[in-house]
């Protein structure tokens, strides 16, 4: 019997109809239930593919558009390693805690290493398709639907060496074709849909445009389970209005702040968009029957970490460590009349805003923590137990 086929509508018994529970509701229930009991079913994921925007790139832009430049990555690595942060991202956090090696990314062609996975995320990646618009506001042509292509490809290729010879190279650094479907996908994106959006039009335009982008988000998903995929660790979009680029650096005229300072406004965007994802993966588990989709909900994670800034050992939440007005992370402007260098700050370990948009290492340890455990899932399985038993 595959272990999740409740998710069909058919469960046995009337007692949910008569007291007017819908099955998808239902199935939700006992696939968490049966998730969370054991020890006799053990969880092995042996691999992560990840989508997203920069809030999970381990390299792709770096690799394809010129390398990310210091100080990024001072604290972890020692230098710069493709990730907009002094260290470690979330992604990162999320691999260690599964006993995996950091995801390379798919385009990057120095050292990759893909046998536990790979990562497709873009920084200034979008869900919908880069149009001449978005590119010009920042985004870029790696939007979700690409790296859906690029996911395709590198699946159908690691086929082929397998089909083969298996030299050393090949055991070593490519997934196994069988483990596809026992992976964990990962997707994080949607910050920038929303990014973009404010920059280019107005906020009743973005909100309008909301329902649009979650039915291109699900075709998505739909697409990676026709591709094979089953298990999915869901992110939803941050509060927005608190990045100091926005909050700080451009706010809109007239906004009103909420006790933190951020733009009280384009949180509810957020809180708009996540309701209707939220929607959205709930009606996709009754349609992808042999699927586990589990919803995370970073908004809370971070505006709970934004909110309790100084109590967690922060300086103020919209204080960045690296850049400042009118010059980004490791740039140098004219202020005053005065050139003035960007550097870091002394302690990024104090900071949650990194550069203005992205997160330090220790915001994104301290959200990774406090997300891993499942509390802040739906339904409120750990990561670790996020695993696809076989049919």
């Amino acid at each position: 019997m595959h272990r999740f086929r409740l998710f069909r509508g058919k469960l046995e018994g009337p007692w949910w109809i008569n007291n007017g529970v819908g099955a998808a509701a239902i199935g939700v229930v006992l696939i968490a239930a049966s998730l969370l009991v054991g020890p006799s079913w053990g969880c092995h994921i042996p691999a992560i593919y990840n989508f997203g925007d920069s809030n999970s790139d381990t390299g792709s832009v770096s690799a394809a558009f010129g390398r990310v430049p210091p100080p990024n990555g001072e604290t972890f690595f020692g230098k710069p390693s493709g990730r907009y942060s002094d260290g470690r991202l979330i992604i990162d956090f999320i691999a260690e805690k599964l006993g995996l090696p950091f995801l390379s990314a798919y385009l990057d062609s120095i050292e990759p290493n893909f046998r536990h996975g790979a990562n497709f995320a873009a920084g200034g990646a979008t869900i919908q398709p880069t149009d001449a618009k978005l590119f010009g506001a920042g985004s870029i042509p790696l939007s979700l639907n690409i790296q859906l292509l690029q996911f395709e490809q590198f699946k159908d290729r690691t086929k082929e060496p397998f089909n083969q010879a298996k030299s050393s190279w090949i055991k070593n650094n490519l997934p196994r074709p069988e483990e596809f479907s026992m992976a964990l996908c990962t997707l994080d994106i949607g910050q920038n849909d929303l990014y973009f959006g404010l920059e280019l039009t107005t906020e009743e335009q973005v909100r309008a445009s909301i329902p649009n982008i979650i039915d291109m988000f699900a075709v998505a998903v739909k697409k990676l389970y026709q591709a094979g995929a089953r298990t999915f660790w869901i992110h939803n979009t941050g509060p927005i209005g608190c990045l100091p680029s926005f909050a700080v650096w451009n706010p809109p005229k007239h906004f009103k702040p909420d006790q933190n300072g951020c733009i009280k406004s384009y949180n509810q965007l957020a809180q708009e968009f996540n309701k209707q994802l939220k929607d959205k993966v709930f009606q996709l588990r009754t349609q992808l029957h042999h699927a586990v989709l589990i919803y995370v909900d970073i908004y809370t994670a971070k505006y709970t970490l934004i909110s309790e800034a100084e109590k967690q050992g922060f300086v103020s939440p919209l204080e960045i460590c690296c850049g400042h007005l009118g010059a980004g992370c490791w740039q140098t402007s004219i202020v005053n009349g005065t050139e003035v260098f960007a550097a870091s700050c002394s302690d990024p370990s104090k900071h949650i805003s990194w550069d203005g948009i992205h997160y330090t290492e220790a915001a994104n340890k301290w959200v990774a923590n406090h997300i891993v455990d499942g509390s802040l899932s739906d339904p409120p399985i750990p990561l670790i137990k996020s695993c696809h038993s076989s049919p």
